[in-house]
């Protein structure tokens, strides 16, 4: 077991000096008393987020014109390796982009509590729970990141349904995905689980339509109780929909990112359940249905006594390096990167839900109004109180229960046990 252990960290610290790219000249700290501040994402390299990060670095210069910020876009696949490793050896950027949940908690350990730093924007933005572990906060929030049930408006009309009144129990919801298969030949879902990504979306999409709100409540408080039958029933209706045909054929082998959205987008499947920022969301289906046919809904009741309500988090956020030789610099940068002038670019370009509360979207159109509205009333989303390695653990036993290689009460068992175990 030592010597495998030994074996995985060598192959990590060899990946992170093949995949670094442009990284490889930065894997060193940097630190505002060079004169520098190096930053990873996976964002700044892309062409819609061109914009957010010019303003963020233009709002720094007026805070510390003698300190350069260098950005090193990292491919999103690997980032999680390249920064293990980066930790490992105490060495990496002095600021670094995460996901919220189990992600960044997982890694707190190699990070600056921000508390101190970022205390004028607490009521400005929102999210910040996904970034907190123990009482501290170790990124400032980006985005909201959630996973509304979008559908398409145009499928409901060609099948005689009302458009603007999407169905409020389960058993109501099948029917209606019965009429549109009928009348148009379109799917019920969307799904992609090539990856092992569709079962976190499942399980957030539709779990408040399943739990109980104090079950949903428990388990966002770690309290789960993977015995239940209503969490049992989350993974047995995973099962169920695509078993029924609900699904896209090959649901396995289609990866979420991005031929599930495009089944969704080609108008081949009725409802995805997609995201609110960045990928997968309302502004890319938009594109290609028209705002005025895009519709999200929450999930239907499935359990008598269910709330349903719209799940969301912080999305993605920035967090300092213990080893950067400036932390106050260095949470400038983050502030900058949370500016309301930068996340107002952010949405424009990108589609982004920022976490600015301040932002006007009424002009973005139905669907982003519905999600705004709704994140009112929202909760975390199950699947982000998860650790990473039980969200991983997911994914693989995901795919088994579409395949019909475990059964659901096997599925939970293992789950129950990593969960505990973390």
């Amino acid at each position: 077991m030592k010597q495998r252990a030994l074996w995985t960290a060598a192959l990590i610290a060899a990946l992170a000096l093949a995949g670094c790219g442009s990284a490889s000249d930065s894997n060193s700290s940097s630190g505002a008393s060079d004169g520098k501040l190096v930053v990873w994402d996976w964002k700044s390299g892309d062409a819609t987020a061109a914009s957010y990060i010019e303003k963020a670095k233009a709002d720094f210069a007026k805070k510390h014109p003698g300190v350069k910020v260098e950005f090193v876009a990292q491919p999103f696949e690997q980032y999680y390796t390249l920064l293990g490793a980066a930790i490992q050896s105490g060495k990496g950027p002095d600021v670094m982009l995460f996901n919220g949940g189990g992600q960044i908690r997982d890694r707190v350990d190699a990070l600056l509590p921000l508390d101190q730093y970022v205390g004028d924007d607490k009521q400005r933005l929102a999210g910040w729970d996904a970034f907190t572990k123990d009482g501290k906060t170790y990124a400032a929030p980006v985005t909201l990141q959630g996973h509304p049930i979008y559908y398409n408006k145009s499928l409901y009309k060609k099948a005689g349904l009302d458009p603007e009144r999407p169905a409020a129990n389960w058993n109501e919801f099948v029917a209606n995905c019965a009429t549109i298969a009928t009348k148009t030949g379109a799917k019920c879902f969307a799904q992609g689980n090539k990856e092992g990504i569709g079962i976190q979306f499942f399980l957030s999409g539709l779990g408040s339509g399943v739990l109980t709100p104090q079950e949903y409540d428990d388990w966002i408080a770690g309290k789960r109780n993977w015995a239940s039958p209503n969490v049992k029933r989350v993974f047995a209706l995973w099962k169920e929909v695509n078993d029924k045909g609900l699904n896209n054929d090959g649901a396995n082998s289609t990866a979420m990112f991005n031929d599930a959205f495009a089944v969704f987008q080609s108008a081949k499947a009725a409802h995805v359940i997609g995201l609110m920022s960045d990928i997968g969301h309302w502004k890319d289906f938009a594109e290609f249905l028209n705002a005025e046919n895009v519709g999200v809904m929450t999930s239907p009741v499935v359990t008598a006594g269910a709330t349903p309500s719209l799940p969301y988090d912080g999305g993605i956020g920035y967090a300092v390096a213990k080893w950067t030789k400036d932390p106050k610099v260095a949470a400038d940068l983050v502030r900058s990167l949370t500016s309301t002038e930068a996340l107002k670019a952010f949405y424009a370009d990108a589609g982004a839900i920022a976490a600015d509360t301040t932002i006007d979207v009424s002009s973005a159109g139905p669907a982003v109004a519905t999600i705004v509205s709704e994140t009112k009333d929202g909760k975390p989303a199950l699947h982000v109180a998860l650790s990473s390695k039980t969200v991983e653990l997911m994914g693989r036993l995901s795919q088994q229960l579409l395949s019909g290689s475990v059964t659901v009460d096997k599925a939970v068992e293992e789950l129950a046990k990593s969960d505990q175990a973390s």
